[in-house]
This record gives C-alpha cells, sequence and structure tokens, in this order.
C-alpha cells in the first residue's frame, strides 16, 4: 500500500524591503494616508501652474474682503479679499518645507551624533549626551522661540530653529538604535576584517538602524508642521502676507463669528497633513515590525 505524499512548496518571501512594502499596503488606512500625502506633495510643486501668486495669493482686493465659499471663490476670502483656495493650496508648500525639510536635516545631524556616540563611547559620549540632556532639559517650544528672538523672524529662522531644536532627540534615539547594532557579531567581523570605523558606521551601522529611524522621523514630521504653524500663529514665523497656515488662522481669529470659513479651511489642511503623516509612519512601523500588531 503506497501512500502519496504531499509536496511543500516554499515561496520565495523575496527581499527585505518587499516585505516591508506587502505589510505596508495590507494597512489600508495607512495606504490611503500616503496616497493622500502624495496628492498634496504634488498641489505643492505644481500650484503655480494654475495660481498666480501675485494676483490671488498676495494681492489685495479691498472689494471682495470676508466673502464666503462661492463659484468665484471656493473657499471664500480673507479680510484683505484674498482668495483663501489659492493661499491654502500655497501654505501647503511652505508646511512641506518645515515637516519634511527640517526633520530630515536634524535627522542627518543627529544620525551622525548619536552614531558616533554609539560607536566610540568614553569621554566623546558622555560629554555628547549631556549637552544634548541640557538641551532637552529646555520645552521644544520656548527653545524654538529664543532661536528666532535671536535670529529674528522669518523663512531661514524658522528653517534653523526647527532643526536645532530636534536634534538633541534624534541624537539619543539614534544612539540608543545604534548601541544595540554595534554589539552585533557582523560588526566584530567589519573590525575584523581592518574596515575603517567611518566606514563601519556608514555601511553596516546606520544601514541596519535605518529603519526605526525612519518612523520615528515621519513620526515627527508631523509635530514639525504644528510648531512651524505655531509660531507663525503668534508672529514669530512667517509674516503676511506670505500665506501660511498659521498666520492665516492668526488672521481668522478675529472673523471666528462673521466669517468662520477663513479658520475652516487652513485648519482642516494643517490637521488632515499632520494625520496623514502619522497614520504613514504608524503604518510603516507596523510594516518594519508586524510584531506591534499583535
Amino acid at each position: 500500500m503506497f501512500v502519496k505524499r504531499k509536496k511543500y512548496v516554499t515561496k520565495a518571501t523575496g527581499s527585505h524591503g518587499g516585505d516591508i512594502w506587502r505589510n505596508f499596503k495590507a494597512n489600508r488606512l495607512a495606504l490611503i494616508a500616503a496616497v493622500v500625502l502624495v496628492l498634496i506633495m504634488l498641489v505643492a510643486i505644481g500650484c503655480d501652474f494654475f495660481i498666480d501668486y501675485n494676483t490671488q495669493v498676495i494681492g489685495m482686493n479691498p472689494a471682495e474682503r470676508l466673502q464666503g465659499p462661492s463659484a468665484a471663490h471656493w473657499f471664500g476670502t480673507d479680510s484683505a479679499g484674498r482668495d483663501l483656495f489659492a493661499r491654502v493650496l500655497y501654505g501647503t508648500r511652505y508646511s512641506l518645507i518645515f515637516g519634511i525639510g527640517c526633520t530630515f536635516f536634524s535627522m542627518a545631524i543627529g544620525c551622525i551624533l548619536g552614531a558616533t556616540a554609539a560607536y566610540y563611547g568614553g569621554v566623546y559620549d558622555s560629554v555628547l549626551m549631556r549637552i544634548m540632556d541640557a538641551l532637552m532639559c529646555i520645552p521644544y517650544m520656548l527653545l524654538l522661540l529664543m532661536i528666532v528672538t535671536v535670529m529674528g523672524r522669518g523663512l531661514e529662522p524658522m528653517i534653523i530653529a526647527l532643526s536645532i531644536a530636534s536634534v538633541p532627540g534624534y541624537t539619543r534615539i539614534v544612539r540608543s538604535v545604534v548601541l544595540s547594532v554595534a554589539q552585533q557579531d557582523f560588526i566584530e567581523a567589519a573590525r575584523a576584517s581592518g574596515s575603517t570605523d567611518r566606514f563601519i558606521v556608514m555601511h553596516h551601522i546606520l544601514p541596519n538602524a535605518i529603519g526605526p529611524i525612519l518612523v520615528d522621523a515621519m513620526m515627527s514630521i508631523a509635530s514639525t508642521i504644528m510648531s512651524a504653524a505655531g509660531l507663525s500663529y503668534i508672529g514669530m514665523g512667517i509674516q503676511p502676507p506670505t500665506p501660511e497656515w498659521g498666520n492665516m488662522l492668526s488672521d481668522a481669529m478675529k472673523y471666528m463669528r462673521t466669517n468662520p470659513s477663513m479658520a475652516i479651511f487652513p485648519g482642516l489642511a494643517l490637521v488632515l497633513t499632520a494625520l496623514c503623516f502619522n497614520l504613514v509612519g504608524d503604518g510603516l512601523a507596523d510594516a518594519i515590525d508586524p510584531r506591534r500588531r499583535k
């Protein structure tokens, strides 16, 4: 009597990046948020092609001030008669500059400082971490205000302030992640093979630690966008008539009862963008480590 044996076929799982992408696609909410973010970025890049900056965004038209949403002005107009739809779209560009640009600039500095501190240790590690601890003792928004007050208001001071204020947090995160990676056997094998410290840090340690770092960066983009809007809201950031969601909300507070659309649409844009970055970051964290979903 013969027993028919079943044949088992092992399916190739592909690369680690492919596994992360498949796990990410399984999270419908994160995938939708990623699609929305792509659309937001396309709007920020291409708004020059269908909106005239001088006439629709910063040009004043007192005869049409404080109008509600209509066919001529989809989001209504502000206190100077400027089209809110055009200003909200242009404000996307500045928010993404602050969120993405400042986050990845501070992440790059934090990666270098944290990775070298974890790899070399000793006095360098102790001194650098005490400096980072001292900076982290200062509340985040207070540190931003201190830097902006010293450097002045405007786009460049805000970028520098948001970048500097985020470096201590990234340095500590990168250091903790790199410490766990630096103790692995393949790092010792790289040292034994004669690889330089710079080569080991850049080609072995950071690539293996980049997953958790990128997840934290995605989460930080949303908080950076909110912080930038907060600075502009209190008058310490980008100044009118430059369209930025924070200063648009500040201008809208005086007309909340008579023309609420001035606050509703910039506020929705701000919340939607921050929410999408948070959802994508959470989905990326689940994709990298599927055990988080259990």
